[in-house]
Formats: C-alpha cells, sequence, structure tokens
C-alpha cells in the first residue's frame, strides 16, 4: 500500500464521489495464464471486487462484443483473449417438514426467515400478526374531537401583548381550490369552528413529498409573544442507547397527532387565522405553534410512562418498540396497541411499520448489530456543494453534525468551517476549509456501524486538553 502525493476523489456509479488517499501498485490481473500489470485504488464498490477503469481498458485495447456479452482484451503476447463472465448459481430444494427436522436434529444448521412486506406493497390489518387484533387503533379518519386528556395546550403570552392580526396572503388559484376543501374537512371534522376574534394569522401552502398541498398558518408573529414551555424533547442519543440488545422492532406513527389534543378553552381564541372564505379558529392543537411539540412530548411521556425505556422510546408523535426475542415482542407489541385503544390514540395504519428486524428511525438504521447512518442522508451530504455564505456553513453543519457520533474528532475536523460561522469573521474559503468541508463528507460516507453499550459497567472519558480547546473521548 503507497500514499498519494495528493488525494484522488472518485465519483461511483451511484453519483457519490470517495476520496481515496492510497494506492495498490504492482498488482496483476491473470488472463489465460499472463499478467497484465495493473495499479488499485482501494474503496467500497458495493458488490464489485474490482473495477477497470477507462484508461486501462483503452490503455489494452478492450473492446465490449454486447451481443456475445464477451469483453475482449490485448495480452501483453500481441494475442487478443476474450472473457466472459459467469453468473454463479446455486440450486435450491424444497425440504419437507420431516426432513428439515432429521437434518436439524443431525446438527444441520437452520435460519427462520420471516417474509416481510416489500415497500410500496398495500398493506393490510388483517395480515399483521397481534395488530390485526386492534383494527380500532387504525381509523381512516379521526373520530372527531379528541377526548379530555392529561395534558391540554396552552398559549401564555408575554405581559402587556395585544392581539396580532395580519392581512391574508395572496393565493394562487390552484391554492384557493385547495384552500376551500380543507377548510371543508377541517370544519365537517370538529377541528376549526367559525370565529370573531381579534387575533388573526395569515395562511399559507406548502407541496408536501407527494405534490399534494399542505395548508399551513403563519403563526410566526403570536409565537414571539408566546411565553415559551422549556419540557425537553428527549437527546436522540439517549433514547437509542436504550435499544441495545434488541432484534425486533415495530414503528408506529400517530393519524395527525396535534389534532388528538384538545386548546384550552381561553385559548382557542388566540390560534384564529384569515381566509378568504372567512375566520376561523382551532379547537385542536394546530402546526406551527412554538410549543405545539413540548406539550404533546409532554402527553406521550405521561401516556407510555410503565413501558418507557423498558421497550418502548417516544419521540413526539413516533413511537418505537423494541424487543428481543419474537415472542417478548408479541407481548410488547399488544401491551402498546391496548394502551393506545385505552387512551384514545390513533395510529396511521399506512405510516406504520411492524415485525420488523431492522428500522429506520429519525434518520438512523437500526438493527441487532448496532446503528448506522440512514444512506438517504448520507447522500444529502455528498452532494452538498460548497458553501458560498456563512448560512450556507451552518446548513451543512447542521445535518453532518446530526451525525457527529459517527465521526471521530468531528469538532477538531469541522474547527475551520465553525469559525466562518462567527459574526465577526469574513467569510474566505481557502483549501483548509475545502479540506475539511471534504472530509466530513468523506467520513460520513464511510461512517461505521456503532455497537451500543449496555449500560452495566461504569464509563471512562478520557480528556486532553490544551490553551486552544478541550477534547473529551
Amino acid at each position: 500500500m503507497a500514499k498519494l502525493s495528493m488525494p484522488y476523489v472518485v465519483e461511483i456509479a451511484n453519483g457519490l464521489e470517495v476520496k481515496v488517499e492510497n494506492a495498490l501498485r504492482d498488482c496483476n490481473l491473470k488472463i489465460n495464464g499472463q499478467n497484465i500489470p495493473l495499479e488499485l485504488l482501494p474503496m467500497k464498490l458495493g458488490g464489485f471486487d474490482i473495477v477497470l477503469g477507462m484508461d486501462w481498458l483503452a490503455r489494452h485495447k478492450a473492446q465490449i462484443d454486447c451481443e456475445r456479452k464477451v469483453l475482449k482484451i490485448e495480452l501483453p503476447d500481441g494475442q487478443q483473449a476474450e472473457v466472459k463472465g459467469d453468473t454463479p448459481r446455486k440450486n435450491s430444494k424444497l425440504l419437507t417438514i420431516a426432513k428439515a427436522s432429521k437434518y436439524l436434529r443431525q446438527g444441520c444448521e437452520g435460519f427462520w426467515l420471516y417474509l416481510m412486506t416489500k415497500k410500496g406493497e398495500k398493506k393490510e390489518i388483517s395480515e399483521v400478526p397481534i395488530v390485526a387484533e386492534y383494527p380500532d387503533v387504525f381509523p381512516e379518519e379521526l373520530p372527531g374531537l379528541p377526548p379530555d386528556r392529561q395534558v391540554e395546550f396552552h398559549i401564555d403570552l408575554a405581559p402587556g401583548t395585544s392581539p396580532i392580526a395580519k392581512s391574508p396572503y395572496r393565493l394562487a388559484p390552484s391554492e384557493m381550490k385547495e384552500l376551500m376543501a380543507q377548510l371543508h374537512e377541517l370544519l365537517e371534522k370538529g377541528f376549526i369552528q367559525p370565529s370573531s376574534s381579534p387575533w388573526g394569522a395569515p395562511i399559507l401552502f406548502v407541496k408536501k413529498k407527494d405534490g399534494t398541498l399542505r395548508m399551513c398558518i403563519d403563526y410566526r408573529d403570536l409565537n414571539k409573544v408566546t411565553i415559551k414551555n422549556r419540557y425537553p424533547l428527549p437527546r436522540i442519543d439517549d433514547l437509542f442507547d436504550q435499544l441495545q440488545g434488541a432484534s425486533y422492532f415495530s414503528k408506529i406513527d400517530l393519524r395527525s397527532g396535534y389534532h388528538q389534543v384538545k386548546v384550552r378553552n381561553e385559548d382557542v381564541p388566540k390560534t384564529a387565522f384569515r381566509t378568504r372564505y372567512g375566520h376561523y379558529e382551532f379547537l385542536v392543537m394546530p402546526f406551527g405553534l412554538t410549543n405545539a411539540p413540548a406539550v404533546f412530548m409532554d402527553l406521550m411521556n405521561r401516556v407510555c410512562k410503565p413501558y418507557l425505556d423498558k421497550f418502548v422510546i417516544v419521540f413526539i408523535d413516533d413511537i418505537l418498540i423494541y424487543s428481543r426475542t419474537m415472542e417478548e415482542h408479541s407481548e410488547h407489541l399488544r401491551k402498546v396497541l391496548e394502551l393506545l385503544r385505552g387512551e384514545k390514540l390513533y395510529a396511521k395504519f399506512s405510516k406504520c411499520e411492524f415485525w420488523l428486524r431492522e428500522v429506520q428511525f429519525l434518520g438512523h438504521i437500526v438493527n441487532e448489530q448496532g446503528i448506522q447512518v440512514d444512506p438517504s442522508k448520507v447522500e444529502a451530504v455528498m452532494k452538498w456543494e460548497t458553501p458560498r455564505t456563512a448560512t450556507e456553513i451552518r446548513r451543512f453543519l447542521g445535518l453532518a453534525g446530526y451525525y457527529r457520533r459517527f465521526i471521530k474528532d468531528f469538532s477538531k475536523i469541522a474547527k475551520s468551517l465553525t469559525k466562518l460561522t462567527q459574526k465577526k469573521v469574513a467569510f474566505k474559503w481557502e483549501p483548509e476549509q475545502e479540506e475539511a468541508f471534504r472530509t466530513l463528507k468523506d467520513r460520513l460516507s464511510s461512517a461505521p456501524i456503532l455497537a451500543l453499550p449496555n449500560g452495566n459497567d461504569d464509563f471512562v472519558l478520557y480528556c486532553d486538553a490544551s490553551p486552544q480547546d478541550l477534547v473529551a473521548s
């Protein structure tokens, strides 16, 4: 292994860029008994052992015969060799239960495969074990106003605050049509009612991933004068630490979770919003209010308290059930569904996943081996263009920093980038920043799977201090 004089950036087939700093020199590819020299750059190639580059193929006058699926290469002695790839196929045989039992008794190793529904296929509640017994927890629509709960949504204002009302925003004709439809639906469900409140926020529409429009209420002015609820959201690290040893997972996503919490009567007028078709106010907790996540987290912690961190973790309206064995998971899943039924909390079946051996949760992939970065998030980081402003650096560091636990010495690497986000520092992108930017991307693209600690033993903290930095690991 030899170190390159300067790093080599390679774009692989999926569009990601990988930085290579070493090379394997004096290698030989043996074809028809003759050695052909080549130099290799070590990197992760998925299902391939070696990819031959265009320069090497051109140097050896390679020709691809697509019809015969053959690669022709000129050998050192001037002869032409034909290389044809063979895909090894293993014949599978069906065994009877009796024969399989016999092999197991003889000491053969067997594996129990649990078939899961592929993404994109329509799931049916009746097909999912345990879940099939609780169809009432997964209605197609919320049944109406929620019952009185342990938590109500309050809007406490700073002293001396006067009502704020803003003119409605202009909307496109297609948005006006959607507005009328969504207002009708909210009125039908009893979630909003006509208002004569002195408060009034404007509305706007945001396009969702599936192309449909989401109605959003611009509560920014109300949020500025609202006293903040300091109820803590859980640290992501702490949530994942609970999953050590788990092998089975189910994920439950509540249906319009915020709409399952009532607004305190005296605060209903503060939720008012103004539209071309009238003035309305919410009876249930709307999206966009500053304290909504904290209030909903408070509710879910109270509801799930008997099982919290035993076999359930919750982040706002996402519930993850985790177990060591299939038998345990049956029991745990039933307990959680009984809990939701008793509390009249409803889930959206199409967004739930059950009986998983690997689960995607809060931007991570979790299985019995540990926790790793969600590949779709890595791809977003890898495609990030070089920042041109301090704001763009903050955005990049915000996303990359979410996965800092996977990158050793994250703060050290990001130091030159962080410096450019300071107010009194002029933005000047130099090789030092480019190197840090690319290093973070490369480290994230090759991030390891982190085993989760069992927490039974003491943790040891290693510290290193200098006049400039304090580092702990």
